[in-house]
């Protein structure tokens, strides 16, 4: 008989209502592993602490939320590639006393982009926003080979300055714009991704000021607001006729990748998709 749980978790700095621990838990038991997801408040001083908590505790690995994704690198004997470009990480494993440390965001997103049957190779991409979320997902893009990934975003200084970063990195295919008024999307554009937090609950009735009228009815519009998890702005695409892909796909993909460096296991992304939505009510 082995009654022991094993341990993983979040920390983050406001943690109360997050709800990735009802997905990973609702994994664990359809996997009828012996599993327990924490949600853990730990304040950014706090840090080092946690973490040596962690080890102390043998858990097997934690996520990571603001205000931590990158001050926990400091603490950290290893990073994946993702995570030299991306510069935050959201998901730590433990390897037998090895903190190893990735980020599962942008992995999580071209999953869901894969699960569309989207490849992003050689395609042009008009990516919305300039926040955590949309440095993930534009780092994965130009390590796929994009050919063209242009970033817009209201704020100039913080567009070129992830814009300017990331091409030093990658020298990928990586432009910025101003956004200025209504943005019209260009023709040859082939992916459209809202990465901003426009149109997230309770701002339900919001959505990006953006013109499609010049797009190609076959590009995929692309959501990374998971609440609601049909946007203002999914639902006028779809409308017109594009096809779209909603944020919880990105959430629940990142957590299969989760799962997946914690256990050696692979879970049911359906399991984990129908956990949020009715955390969500919807």
């Amino acid at each position: 008989m082995n009654f022991k749980a094993e341990l993983v978790g979040a920390f983050g700095d406001p943690i109360a209502e997050n709800p990735t621990g009802v997905m990973q838990e609702a994994a664990f038991a359809a996997a009828r592993l012996n599993w327990r997801y924490l949600m853990l408040n730990v304040q950014a001083d706090a840090l080092p602490d946690a973490i040596a908590g962690a080890k102390a505790f043998g858990m097997r690995g934690f996520n990571l939320t603001i205000p931590h994704k990158v001050a926990v690198i400091d603490y950290l004997d290893e990073v994946s590639p993702s995570v030299e470009v991306i510069g935050a990480v959201n998901t730590v494993t433990n390897n037998s006393g090895r903190l190893i440390g990735d980020n599962t965001d942008g992995k999580g997103f071209m999953r869901g982009l894969h699960d569309a049957a989207f490849y992003p190779t050689g395609k042009h991409v008009v990516l919305l926003g300039a926040g955590g979320a949309a440095r993930a997902a534009a780092a994965e893009l130009l390590l796929a080979g994009v050919a063209k990934l242009l970033v817009v975003n209201r704020s100039a200084a913080r567009g070129t300055s992830m814009v300017g970063d990331l091409h030093a990195k990658t020298n990928g295919p990586i432009a910025f714009e101003a956004w200025q008024g209504t943005f019209c999307v260009p023709a040859d554009t082939d992916l459209l991704v809202n990465a901003t937090s426009i149109g997230l609950h309770p701002d339900v009735d919001e959505q990006p000021d953006v013109d499609l009228s010049e797009a190609d009815p076959a590009m995929l519009v692309c959501d990374v607001v998971i609440n609601p998890p049909e946007t203002r702005f999914l639902r006028a695409a779809k409308e017109q006729g594009f096809p779209v892909l909603d944020g919880l796909t990105m959430l629940v993909y990142q957590g299969v990748i989760a799962f997946q460096l914690w256990t050696g296991r692979d879970p049911d992304p359906s399991v984990m998709r129908a956990a949020i939505r009715e955390v969500l009510g919807s």
